[in-house]
């Protein structure tokens, strides 16, 4: 393995020189050289000078089909005209950040109701996935007066304080520690940990925990966790303990809302959660998150609210921000106008590439498996990625994903990355997710890529 990381790396650095540079420039001035942790990739991540659709091209002049597209959230690829035209005139009419309530806030929030069909909710916006589940736990304890969490392990619900737990893998301890220094511990003692999928786990949880349980927090599709759907059982099973017990069920959508169909993936489950958050694709590439709730749930944020279950959800300096709310607008336009089109088109290219990525390393004597595909209500998933087992693994939970003996993480995770960004292609874990700008060229490209990688493998492996 080190042979390998040697030439990756050694090629890598032939190919991006001025990016190096930058990265030197940029550690001098910031922590380990940036802002966000999964961007910092090693030795160095390139520096973008142009990104449009499918592809990024760096300072150096190389280009890479990427499958990061914006964390998810470039659903019709980078820079997409549709959202430009939206955006563009409120430019030139002076409507950069003012402080003030704005129509276009309220147009989203009913484009939302609406997608979702539903009624007796109401919408709060806020900036990030991080502050929006941080906020629908507020409101849960405060509803409900309890302070127990209950999340699914391997679960990403960003970087609230309130659920940095269960996020990572830690050998010995599963995904039972903390994964933060600065997380106060009684916080953390706060939240409890259940098993992806495990309905038998789950009942267990709330028969003894229930009466103290705020919220069950989980992921319909569960995204660093492994790329996996919850199944039906489970999510039903889901809403009926949190129903009997009187705990908030809390959705988090988003990246699975208006990923895979023009809504949320609960009007495809059928199911109602009492709190919905939502982000990424509902902004347009903007920084737009949302928290959907019953309204006696969000009555919790409301100024005349109970004084001691008075939830201060503010949303934030740019919470709501006029370009931001027409950039969601439009996005959320464009899929419901073009929904027939768009999810069986993304659906049936990430399936193409699924089973190619296999193929190719196959045929060089080693084993990859995709997870990413759809299940019996979700035919059109655009995600993928690979993963290397140790043994015979069927990547049902996260467990399967990030357990060093189960698979081989660091190949995924680092020798795949400089594998794949020497031969042109950009991805996150492994893997990514498509967008509308991707051709069947492209994938084609990216098969080929892959093909490469696998060959570079088994020259060193």
């Amino acid at each position: 393995m080190e042979k390998l990381f040697r030439y990756l790396e050694s090629e890598y650095r032939k190919k991006t020189g001025k990016s190096a540079a930058l990265f030197r420039r940029a550690s001098r001035v910031m922590v380990h050289g940036g802002s966000h942790s999964l961007r910092l990739w090693k030795p160095y991540p390139f520096f973008p000078a142009f990104a449009s659709g499918a592809e990024v091209v760096d300072v150096d002049g190389n280009h890479y089909l990427d499958y990061w597209q914006g964390h998810y959230a470039n659903i019709l690829g980078h820079n997409p005209e549709v959202i430009r035209r939206s955006v563009e005139p409120h430019f030139r009419h002076g409507t950069f950040h003012t402080g003030f309530e704005t129509l276009s806030q309220v147009e989203l929030a009913e484009r939302l109701l609406a997608s979702l069909g539903r009624r007796g909710l109401r919408v709060r916006f806020t900036t990030s996935g991080t502050l929006a589940s941080t906020y629908a736990v507020m409101l849960a304890m405060g509803h409900t007066g309890r302070r127990l969490i209950l999340k699914v392990g391997g679960g990403w619900h960003g970087a609230s304080p309130y659920l940095l737990k269960g996020v990572k893998f830690h050998p010995g301890a599963g995904f039972q520690a903390s994964d933060s220094a600065g997380v106060p511990s009684a916080l953390s003692r706060q939240v409890l940990i259940t098993r992806f999928n495990d309905c038998q786990q789950l009942s267990d949880m709330f028969k003894k925990y229930g009466r103290r349980l705020a919220a069950f927090i989980l992921e319909p599709f569960i995204g660093v966790g492994g790329f996996l759907f919850c199944s039906r059982e489970y999510l039903e099973l889901a809403r009926r303990l949190a129903s009997h017990y009187g705990t908030v069920l809390i959705f988090d959508e988003i990246i699975s809302g208006f990923r895979f169909c023009a809504s949320g993936l609960q009007k495809t489950y059928g199911l109602e959660p009492d709190i919905s958050l939502f982000g990424k694709l509902i902004g347009g590439g903007q920084a737009v998150a949302a928290v959907v709730g019953k309204k006696e749930v969000m009555e919790g944020c409301e100024p005349s609210g109970p004084g001691s279950r008075r939830v201060h959800f503010e949303g934030g300096t740019f919470s709501s921000h006029e370009e931001y709310m027409r950039a969601g607008l439009a996005m959320l336009d464009y899929l419901e106008k073009n929904q027939d089109r768009v999810y069986p088109y993304l659906g049936q290219q990430a399936e193409r590439l699924r089973r190619g990525i296999e193929k190719v390393f196959r045929e060089e004597g080693l084993e990859a498996v995709c997870t990413g595909d759809g299940n019996e209500l979700v035919r059109d998933s655009s995600f993928f990625m690979v993963n290397f087992p140790k043994k015979k693994n069927w990547y049902r939970r996260p467990e399967d994903i990030w357990n060093p003996e189960r698979s081989e993480v660091a190949l995924r995770e680092e020798a795949l990355k400089l594998a794949l960004l020497v031969n042109g292609v950009h991805v996150v874990h492994g893997g990514g997710c498509l967008s509308t700008a991707h051709t069947p060229e492209d994938i084609g490209r990216t098969i080929e890529a892959y093909a490469a990688a696998a060959r570079i493998f088994r020259r060193y492996l």
